[in-house]
């Protein structure tokens, strides 16, 4: 019975996978150590956060999270996207109600996709302290010359 309800939900709203996984996702970003400023690009308006932390994005948005903290060398991470097994379900769902227009919406929205890797995780590398110079040595005085006594 459910999945009459779902084709039929298809068949009205053009496109299966808008319907049944949506257009947005959760991303899950964190760090090691946590507390660090990651600034995610890619969507309508500029959005940083703390980690460890959670955004929604739209799943047709092309993803990077930028990975700053003091005192450790900034990281990006770029997202790439799929179509998991569930969005092909989806998306295949089309070819008995939705039709062209359904995999047009599909399409357009992403929503058959995931991106990749969720979660986000990386491990910051600490800046190498500078280098200490070599200690200076002053030049030894000439040894005084022997005799022969």
């Amino acid at each position: 019975m459910r999945i009459v309800g779902i084709v039929a939900l298809c068949a009205v709203a053009g496109g299966c996978a808008s319907v049944t996984r949506g257009t947005t996702e959760n991303i899950s970003i964190a760090s090691t150590p946590s507390g660090a400023e990651a600034t995610i690009s890619g969507l309508d308006v500029p959005t940083a956060c703390i980690t460890p932390c959670v955004v929604v994005v739209k799943r047709n948005a092309d993803i990077s999270v930028s990975f700053e903290k003091e005192g450790y060398q900034p990281q990006v991470v770029k997202l790439t996207t799929e179509v998991p097994a569930t969005g092909a379900v989806g998306f295949a769902g089309n070819v008995l109600v939705g039709g062209l227009i359904g995999m047009g919406v599909d399409a357009v929205t992403g929503a058959a996709t995931d991106h990749k890797p969720n979660p986000v995780a990386v491990t910051l590398e600490p800046i190498a302290p500078p280098a200490r110079p070599a200690p200076v040595r002053k030049p030894r005085p000439p040894a005084p010359p022997r005799t022969g006594t």
